[in-house]
């Protein structure tokens, strides 16, 4: 049996957060080690499906891609919310992300959205204007050096058709100031793709992607699998319809 669905933007990043929260590494760092859940519009969602708590838009943010002019249509000046980290399922109060970083072991779990991604390859790529690195630059060498899970959530409309690493390379050859830097970073990646597939014993293909008035940047899945996975498939899209735009 095979059904057909088209994603907005912000439904897919509900539908990749439902997803990362059931992924066996995370659920067993929930219950025996932390998970740290860095800021981001995607994590906005992560750290929701997370806590059960709702979080104000642009209040677990940090860089924001955003169309020219338009912030200052925007409320970005809201507080902050606190760190998401948990330990062996607990809420860990006062801890900051990149603090969490010098705690984390092996089979703990780090979770960081990006900007761009070559699917193909299995290699994403983050945006950095900080000098020092960013969240990124800060966390990426005790992960590798701990054997700590880095899970990359991120949504198919991020996909460019450019070698991710090579761009990178290309990137640091130029001294402009006011370019930004591609960090390259490979993990666990969650697409709309590894969320429905982890929540549903289907097959799931991106067909298309686009449309217009509120569809732009949405994604065209088809989805395959037996009737009574499908039907599930059905209960948890119709949970996600309608999901705000994040702006």
């Amino acid at each position: 049996m095979r059904i057909e669905s088209v994603l907005t933007v912000s439904e897919s990043k509900r539908l990749i957060a439902k997803g990362v929260k059931e992924l066996e590494i995370v659920k067993k760092a929930l219950t025996d080690g932390m998970v740290t859940v860095a800021m981001g519009t995607t994590n906005t969602y992560v750290a929701e499906e997370f806590t059960g708590q709702r979080i104000a838009k642009f209040g677990y943010t940090t860089g924001l891609t955003l169309p020219k002019g338009r912030e200052k249509k925007l409320r970005l000046d809201i507080p902050r919310r606190p760190a998401v980290v948990f330990r062996k399922g607990k809420l860990i109060e006062g801890l900051s992300v990149n603090d969490s970083v010098k705690e984390l072991k092996a089979g703990d779990v780090f979770i960081k959205g990006a900007n761009a991604l070559n699917y193909r390859e299995k290699v994403a790529g983050v945006l950095v204007g900080d000098p020092t690195g960013g969240t990124v630059g800060n966390a990426i060498g005790p992960l590798i050096g701990r054997k700590v899970h880095l899970v990359i959530p991120i949504g198919l409309e991020k996909c460019i058709p450019s070698d991710i690493v090579e761009l990178s390379r290309q990137i640091a050859l130029t001294s402009e100031a006011n370019v930004t830097s591609l960090f390259p970073v490979t993990g666990v990646i969650v697409t709309e793709i590894e969320a429905l597939e982890t929540l549903v014993d289907v097959r799931v293909v991106q067909v298309a992607a686009g449309g217009v008035a509120g569809a732009e940047g949405s994604v065209r899945l088809q989805i395959e699998g037996k009737k009574g996975e499908i039907e599930k498939v059905e209960r948890i899209l119709e949970g996600i319809y309608g999901e705000e735009e994040f702006g």
